[in-house]
């Protein structure tokens, strides 16, 4: 009798899956390189433009940021040690991109108690630019003057260096005028180039405020009923000081400074007490309040005798991201605008 062949079934492969699962990262991998390359591109290569998008209320400034929580974004870095947080590393893994190192240079900061000192090239990496204006616009009845004595006082680059985008104090200022000016209150911004206007004139770092005085002078000689004129800085406390979250939002805290060695101060003092006492009316603890500032090894001026209408604000540290300074700017923008109209 002859016997019936039975064909034996087939085993599936354990591999098949695997291959499944390769593939499907190998997918993800491509279309992350694609929209890292998309987003370097064709969005931020510059701190104009990059500023022009947060100016047009646009979210499109944060599509470089990816989850840092995400399973896959993990699985990814763990698998093939390509970190799809940092599209550079990214073209450098898989492209051999090579980007040319920041030259080291040596800029002037300010330390804990207020004072302009060097920073070591070891903890710098380059000086921050000037930013210019992306948005200029002719504005009649300013009654306020926006500056930066110190315009070189960068914010955290975290996730944006690699952009070519290093956010400073004059994109505070920026973001600031715009929203001021979309509520009514005529603002400007002073853009020359302080750094280079004190090269011209061979002023070092001390005369800095010898420099914005000068800016200052002209502005009250071509407006001179003036309301406000506020000098922008950022502190150096760490972020667990600078930073505040309110309703699950980050905030930049903001610090007034007076200086004691001018006669105005007083007036200084008042301003500067209404507008801190409006913001923590809204944001409760978001100003840290008045720092007075006098005697020898300080300033104690900045400016202020000038006009009594010459406050000077600390927003935020060195470890703030811009977008915790732009919650601060809407804060401030809202706040500058109530205590205009009540001095009306």
């Amino acid at each position: 009798m002859r016997r019936r062949f039975i064909a034996k079934r087939r085993k599936k492969k354990p591999f098949k899956k695997i291959k499944y699962i390769g593939l499907i990262l190998a997918v993800y991998l491509i279309y992350q390189i694609g929209s890292g390359l998309l987003i370097k591109v064709q969005l931020t290569n510059n701190n104009e433009d990059f500023l022009k998008a947060m100016m047009k209320d646009s979210n499109h400034h944060m599509l470089y940021e990816k989850d840092q929580n995400s399973f896959l974004t993990k699985a990814t870095k763990l698998l093939t040690g390509i970190d799809m947080q940092n599209p550079e590393q990214t073209l450098e893994t898989v492209f051999h991109y090579k980007q040319e190192p920041l030259k080291k240079e040596t800029v002037f900061v300010k330390n804990e108690n207020n004072d302009v000192v060097k920073e070591t090239e070891e903890t710098v990496s380059k000086e921050t630019e000037h930013i210019k204006d992306p948005n200029p616009e002719k504005v009649k009845d300013v009654r306020v003057y926006l500056y930066n004595t110190h315009q070189t006082e960068n914010y955290s680059m975290k996730n944006l260096e690699p952009y070519n985008i290093t956010p400073n104090v004059m994109m505070a200022s920026y973001l600031l005028k715009e929203k001021l000016n979309d509520n009514g209150i005529g603002t400007i911004v002073e853009e020359t180039n302080i750094n280079e206007f004190m090269s011209l004139n061979q002023w070092t770092v001390k005369d800095t405020y010898k420099a914005s005085k000068q800016f200052m002078n002209q502005t009250l000689s071509k407006y001179p009923e003036i309301d406000l004129l506020i000098d922008i800085h950022r502190d150096a406390i760490p972020k667990s000081a600078s930073t505040i979250q309110i309703n699950g939002k980050n905030y930049a805290k903001v610090l007034f400074v007076i200086g004691l060695n001018n006669p105005n101060y007083q007036k200084n003092m008042a301003v500067s007490q209404k507008i801190s006492d409006l913001i923590n009316a809204k944001y409760p603890k978001l100003s840290r309040g008045i720092m007075q500032k006098k005697g020898a090894g300080v300033n104690g001026v900045y400016n202020q005798d000038l006009n009594g209408n010459v406050i000077l604000i600390e927003c935020g540290g060195y470890e703030n991201t811009i977008d915790e300074v732009s919650n601060t700017v809407e804060v401030l923008a809202s706040v500058i605008t109530e205590y205009l109209e009540g001095i009306n």
